[in-house]
């Protein structure tokens, strides 16, 4: 069934109640109890109107597939049972369709689920929004910045294995397709404090262990790192292994994640070098050391760990160690330096990691921004989706600073929620035309102004507290707090002014507690001063920023000696209330939607509800206040359509088609079913209503009509069922009776038809047989006649035989004489008669035949005479050859066979090179042919002659060459030295002659005020491309390279952009494919690298290269050559990165660089 064809509601198969605000009745033990009977069904969605309530079910379920972000795609909110893909459809389709911008907020308490609430909503609109490379990229983009920033911000506590420690806030902008093309992130409140300490059964930030377990033995030994965790006073080693969590496995996915973000190769170093100092910091421990003014002096015990963090670092050990025992302070004109004891030496040192981590996260997340942030300048629409912490309440009073800002933080989450939840209800209301009756409700901000408040409210009055001079406490901060919120009637101490208070012994002396619109939560003033202050001493930021690490000037700005400033700064809890305001304007701004996250249990299991738990969660979440705001107008709405479609069966008029408008049949219906007109009231496009009996009374109606109308398709389908069963059988009835009627005809038929047969084979037998009687009678007539007749002519031929023998034996010589004599004459007739039908052919057959016997006897003959001819002269030459060696043996008896072997050798070279000399290949250098050998003997003189021969044509061959051509043959023999089996372009120019002057910049007119600039003799005149690093484009430029400098000319007005003389050029840097990009590297500190360094491209790169380096050679050092698919260039104060990759291209084949981010440039080369 298609998507178009499906018929559901948020009311059918309904396990208990899938709208809050139609629970009936409506207590806090109907909402825990209606929670529990979904989570128990795994239904861990639950809806109050257009709020999302999340239960965390601690295991996978199979609601979050590709087919499920097809079944909510494009649906309406209240169409489907609750899911977090409804919520994020609604906000994705609202931004799309309506140019709303839409903010997402997901709040509960650590464990809740919010990460994973937040990764849900993003993947969801991924999938949703537009396809192609450039989305794609950006979707990818962000979906991986979350992997970066969990391994640094994220950490295992007693509550979660994965809790985020900072809250964070993203804005995607989408173009008015609604595809996405980019973001913003904020971060908020990073708990730094983590960073040096630790609760119990917790763990720091992943990062860490992620580093520690993943991190490859080369890259350990550059961070000066052991994998042994326990060698890091920093690393909590009662729960460094999580079960479920693989550092290993998570740090290869950070890295890739890091490399798809954007971070180049040198940037992911210097951040883990940066990790890595914060565990080396945390292993420095100190020494007191007695002065003479005897105040204690503190001093590092081992420096091998100062050492090593100074080294990657890039600091002077000296400056470090004098920072951990020293302090200076400054006022106005003049600086006094105290020493730092023990105590104040190590807070120094845990205020530099905390800093230093903070800041480097802090980094993170604008490195991530740099890179996610949209390209185009064009209108936005925005969709935020802020994951931050819950409201927090420990249970044993240890809440301290951070709950209270965080505490603070939900304070407006819940302000803001409010309004903007009624300012939804008054719209919607007028919007459709409904009088708007005014809601009562807790308004918060009598709370918020407590807090918040900046004459004396509570963060005014401790940062004023920490900017007073002299002792201050948290004990002086509480008495100050006594004083000026002692009648406030949501704040409460020991020792407040309210008489109210004063009996109650539960609230501990050094606490002060405030009524929040979640409950009462106590707070324990012991370290909000130091946490508010969060100092860090100038000696240290100094000592920071003189690091040669090319991240501490940026994280350490206020070091800097020449901007020195002596004003103090911001205490955290400033700076948090300004980032509240800002969100809280941001939040203003846009259409809010909600997903409140709950966690069932503090066991991380599946399965398991803890009702307290729950209903603690619950109270300081507002749920019951939501439900009670959303029923306070009408508890159920819906659109004319649905409501008709789902509810027609109930009305004979409307059942089964209503052909008006849907607002009248909604009308009709309802009149017919006698609904209190005080129940419901009707809007310009939806039925408003008011209680949810009226709802649950519609429900139960259409339930029993369902029924009804269930039993009856029954009986129809039951009716259908038998009549066509009925006609199946009569059908077969008639087929059974048309095939048994044809069997038997077919039966009687071959029986006539064999009896037919039988009297037809009888007949034909009867008159075969007569005929047969007669044909034997006339035949035996046929043969007694013949038998009588031989009878008669054998007598009579006896007769004449022996007749005739009688005549014979008297006759006989002469019988014989004359058959003799007749023989003969008649074969010579017949011959003659042959002869002349053949024309003469058997006499020249015959005579050539005698001829041809003739010839071959007379052969033979000859043939013989010749064999015995040869006979005897071998055998006389034998003797002869006998007869010498007998009378001269003695005389060749000692070396005669060395001289005939000699003498043989001889004529067999003798006739080798006579044959050579004859045979001999041509004058041509690359012509390889040469002569077979004819001895094997000869294989070595024949390779050496060929080897001397090729030498001596070689010869003759340059002999013929001029200087010019000499020239150019050695730029040729260089370039194969520079270039061969290293880039492919090599073997496609080797063909080509180097032409040095392609412009003819001495004889063409366009170029005679450039050639009159240049004052030396010009090597080589060609037209390049200068890449533009801003886009990636090329503007054509004259390259013009002389004995002393290069120069880059505007091709049309001939006006010299550049010269740069040679001494300046360090390398320069190709690639190793088919392109002809180059780059042309400035060394450092010249006249000439103000400007940067120079990417070109040209169609004679080979040529330009091998002339530079030539000329180079011959003036100064030798430029290097570096071939590689990646290389950096320097653009003014930046390094980007050229890279090159194969792949497909659109325009023609030919190479094309694109700007992919800040630093990064991509050049596609096409496949060979």
């Amino acid at each position: 069934m298609s998507k178009m064809e499906v018929k559901t509601s948020l009311l059918d198969n309904m396990i208990g109640v899938g709208d809050m605000v139609l629970l009936e009745p409506l207590t806090e033990e109907s909402f825990i109890d209606n929670l529990r009977k979904r989570f128990d069904h795994s239904e861990i969605y639950t809806y109050i109107g257009s709020v999302v309530i999340s239960l965390n079910p601690y295991k996978s379920l199979p609601i979050f597939t590709a087919d499920k972000v097809e079944e909510y795609r494009n649906r309406n909110f209240y169409e489907l049972s609750p899911h977090i893909y409804a919520l994020a459809d609604e906000a994705y389709r609202s931004l799309r369709d309506q140019d709303k911008d839409q903010c997402i907020l997901i709040t509960g308490e650590s464990g809740a689920g919010k990460t994973e609430a937040s990764k849900l909503v993003m993947s969801y609109v991924a999938a949703v929004c537009g396809k192609g490379q450039e989305v794609n990229k950006v979707k990818e983009q962000l979906l991986q910045s979350n992997p970066v920033l969990e391994a640094f911000g994220n950490a295992k506590t007693v509550r979660n294995d994965n809790s985020s420690r900072f809250g964070k806030y993203m804005d995607i902008e989408f173009d008015f397709k609604g595809d996405p093309m980019g973001g913003v992130i904020s971060n908020y409140l990073l708990e730094k404090s983590r960073v040096v300490k630790q609760p119990r059964g917790e763990r720091n930030f992943h990062i860490f262990y992620q580093l520690l377990s993943g991190a490859s033995e080369d890259l350990l030994k550059k961070l000066k790192l052991d994998r042994d965790f326990s060698k890091y006073n920093y690393l909590s080693l009662d729960s460094a292994t999580v079960n479920g969590l693989d550092d290993a496995a998570n740090f290869r996915t950070v890295r890739n994640a890091m490399q798809i973000v954007g971070f180049m190769e040198d940037e992911v170093q210097s951040v883990l070098e940066l990790v890595a100092a914060v565990l080396k910091l945390g292993n420095i421990e100190f020494k007191p050391e007695s002065r003479v003014n005897g105040f204690d002096e503190s001093r590092v015990k081992d420096k091998n760990d100062l050492k090593e963090m100074c080294e990657l670092l890039g600091i002077e050990q000296s400056v470090l160690e004098r920072a951990f025992s020293f302090r200076t302070v400054e006022a106005k004109m003049e600086k006094v330096s105290t020493t730092l004891n023990v105590a104040q030496a190590y807070y120094a040192r845990d205020a530099l990691a905390k800093n230093l981590y903070s800041r480097l996260f802090s980094w993170l997340v604008n490195r991530i921004n740099e890179s996610i942030k949209a390209q185009s300048k064009t209108r936005k629409k925005v969709m935020g989706v802020l994951d931050i912490y819950g409201f927090e309440i420990f249970e044993d009073g240890d809440n301290s600073f951070e709950q209270f800002i965080i505490n603070y933080c939900n304070e407006k989450l819940q302000q803001i929620f409010i309004e903007l939840t009624l300012r939804e209800e008054q719209e919607e209301y007028i919007r459709e035309g409904i009088e708007w009756t005014n809601i009562e409700y807790f308004n918060n901000a009598i709370i918020c102004d407590l807090i918040e408040n900046n004459q004396n409210g509570i963060l005014a009055m401790l940062d004023e507290e920490c900017l007073r001079p002299g002792n201050v406490t948290d004990e002086t901060f509480l008495e100050k707090l006594n004083t000026v919120c002692a009648y406030h009637q949501h704040f409460e101490s020991r020792r407040s002014k309210n008489s109210k208070f004063l009996t109650d012994h539960s609230l501990p002396h050094n606490c002060f507690r405030i009524q929040h619109y979640a409950g009462k939560v106590l707070y324990r003033v012991e370290g909000f001063v130091d946490k508010n202050n969060d100092l860090l001493y100038r000696d240290l930021s100094q000592a920071m920023y003189k690091a040669n690490h090319s991240l501490m000037k940026l994280l350490f700005p206020e070091g800097n000696p020449a901007k020195v400033n002596l004003k103090r700064p911001p205490t955290a809890g400033f700076q948090f209330k300004a980032s509240v305001g800002t969100l809280m304007k941001n939040l203003q701004t846009k259409n809010p939607n909600y997903i409140r996250c709950i966690k069932p249990n503090d066991k991380k299991a599946p399965h398991i509800f803890t009702e307290s738990l729950v209903c603690h969660q619950v109270r300081y979440l507002g749920l019951m206040e939501n439900v009670r705001v959303r029923r306070a107008g009408y508890a159920f709405r819906q659109p004319y359509e649905p409501c008709l479609e789902r509810y027609k069966m109930l009305c004979k008029q409307t059942w089964p088609h209503w052909k008006g408008p849907a607002r009248e049949g909604v009308e009709v219906l309802l009149t017919e079913l006698q609904v209190s007109p005080e129940e419901f009231s009707y809007g310009r496009s939806k039925i408003f209503i008011r209680n949810p009996r009226t709802l649950f009374f519609l429900e139960e109606k259409r339930r029993q009509c369902l029924e009804d109308l269930a039993t009856l398709i029954q009986k129809i389908y039951r009716g259908w069922k038998c009549r066509t069963h009925f006609l199946l059988l009569k059908k077969s009835q008639v087929v059974v009776a048309a095939w048994y009627r044809r069997y038997a005809q077919q039966k009687k038929y071959q029986k006539i038809r064999s009896s037919t047969i039988v009297v037809q084979s009888y007949i034909r037998g009867w008159k075969s047989r007569k005929i047969l009687r007669e044909l034997k009678y006339q035949k035996r007539c046929e043969e007694a006649v013949t038998t009588i007749s031989a009878f008669w002519h054998g007598t009579q031929a006896r007769r004449e035989l022996r007749q005739l023998k009688e005549e014979a034996r008297n006759k006989r010589a002469v019988t014989v004489i004359w058959a003799a004599w007749q023989g003969t004459k008649a074969r010579r007739e017949l011959r003659r008669l042959k002869e002349e039908a053949r024309n003469k052919h058997a006499v020249s057959v015959i005579w050539a035949s005698w001829q041809g016997t003739k010839a071959r006897r007379e052969l033979r003959r000859l043939k013989e005479e010749a064999r015995r001819k040869h006979a005897v002269a071998v055998i006389w030459a034998y003797w002869l050859g006998l007869k010498v060696r007998r009378e001269y043996r003695k005389f060749f008896r000692a070396n005669a066979g060395k001289k005939i072997y000699n003498f043989t050798i001889q004529r067999i070279v003798q006739k080798y090179f006579l044959g050579l000399k004859k045979t001999l290949p041509s004058m041509s250098p690359i012509d390889k042919t040469w002569p077979v050998r004819p001895y094997l003997f000869l294989d070595n003189t024949h390779k050496q002659l060929q080897r001397i021969f090729h030498l001596w044509r070689c010869k003759k061959y340059r002999s013929q060459f001029t200087d010019e051509k000499k020239s150019v043959y050695e730029e040729k023999l260089e370039a194969s030295q520079l270039f061969k089996d290293k880039k492919t372009l090599y073997p496609s120019s080797v063909s080509q002659p180097f032409k040095g002057d392609y412009l003819d910049i001495n004889k063409n007119p366009k170029y005679q005020k450039l050639s009159s600039a240049v004052e030396e003799k010009v090597l080589l005149a060609d037209v390049v491309n200068k890449i533009n690093r801003a886009n990636g484009k090329g503007a054509p430029r004259v390259f013009l390279l002389t004995k002393s400098n290069f120069v880059l000319a505007d091709q049309k007005t001939g006006q010299v952009k550049a010269s740069v003389p040679l001494p300046d050029l360090s390398s320069v840097s190709v690639s190793t494919q088919s392109d002809g990009f180059f780059a042309l590297k400035l060394k450092e500190g010249s006249a000439s690298a103000a400007k940067g360094d120079f990417l070109l491209s040209s169609d004679h790169l080979i040529e330009i290269i091998t002339k530079l380096h030539r000329t180079g050679a011959a003036t100064t050092d030798q430029i290097g050559v570096d071939i590689s698919d990646e290389f950096l260039v320097q653009f003014k104060q930046d390094k980007v990165c050229v890279k090159f990759v194969q792949g497909t291209l659109k325009n023609g084949g030919t190479a094309a660089c694109k700007r992919k981010n800040n630093k990064l440039l991509e050049v596609s080369v096409p496949s060979p």
